[in-house]
């Protein structure tokens, strides 16, 4: 299910044997914009640390409870390799920190979860001996693709003919921890609405002049159907949304637009 990362935040923590704490903040990676990590808050449990938790350990998610349950115990989180939210995480530590929770490497393997297609595909799969896991961490380049998602809200959006607007939200599956929607705020230009653009067509971001650089028009960003908060994105509207940008939808990766549906002009002018 596709949900804001601000539903995510204020999420209670619950381990098998109590609450470790509340969800803060995210590290995504700005290659594949995957969210790796949760930053969770402990509060006066741990003396107020940050801790880091990956999507790998989830269980379950109570939306209703606005709780996710994961398969750590307190013990585990409290002795688990410490994070400094004012540096940067290198490969070396998440080399380490997966390594302490017994996880293979995301980064190797061809799908957003390195051999598998979500994180809960990684519970199975076995890990690096510990020795394996100690030459690993010494050779991985201290670089990491990781970034803090509150680090891009706020930044503008260049489309390929000037700003169109700015980061306002992520919109991330559930599943899959993916963010599949960058939220465009184009109220300097068009009171009011908001837009979604896939990461997809993202060039890069340029972390030192807070910009998002797309591969858009700014005509293409500002006729794209408009995104309301309050209405859940349905698959119809994605479908709207990918044929009106003319790229194949993350759920068929791979295929052309004619072959993603071939009829979808004549139903999305039908249906306006």
């Amino acid at each position: 299910m596709l949900r804001k990362t601000k539903q995510l935040k204020g999420l209670v923590i619950r381990a098998s044997d109590g609450e470790i704490g509340t969800v803060d903040e995210f590290y995504f990676d700005d290659e594949t914009w995957v969210i790796r990590y949760l930053i969770v808050e402990t509060g006066g449990w741990l003396g107020g640390r940050s801790v880091l938790i990956s999507p790998i350990s989830i269980v379950d998610i109570d939306w209703a409870e606005k709780r996710l349950d994961v398969s750590l115990t307190k013990k585990q989180v409290e002795i688990s390799p410490p994070i400094d939210r004012h540096l940067p995480v290198s490969r070396q530590h998440e080399a380490a920190y997966l390594g302490y929770y017994g996880y293979p490497l995301y980064w190797e393997g061809p799908n957003l979860w390195g051999p598998a297609f979500y994180p809960a595909g990684l519970v199975e799969t076995p890990s690096a001996s510990e020795e394996a896991l100690a030459n690993r961490i010494r050779e991985e380049s201290p670089d990491s693709h990781l970034r803090s998602a509150e680090a891009v809200i706020g930044s503008h959006i260049e489309a390929v003919d000037g700003e169109i607007g700015h980061v306002d939200e992520f919109v991330v599956d559930d599943e899959a921890w993916a963010i599949r929607y960058i939220e465009v705020a184009t109220r300097n230009w068009w009171p009011g609405k908001k837009v979604l653009v896939s990461p997809a067509w993202i060039e890069r971001v340029s972390w030192t002049n807070s910009k998002v650089y797309a591969t858009l028009s700014r005509e293409r960003i500002e006729t794209a159907p408009e995104y309301v908060e309050s209405v859940p994105i349905t698959r119809e509207y994605e479908n709207r949304l990918y044929f009106h940008y003319g790229r194949p939808p993350y759920w068929l990766p791979g295929a052309s637009r004619e072959e993603w549906h071939p009829h979808l002009e004549r139903e999305v002018v039908e249906i306006i």
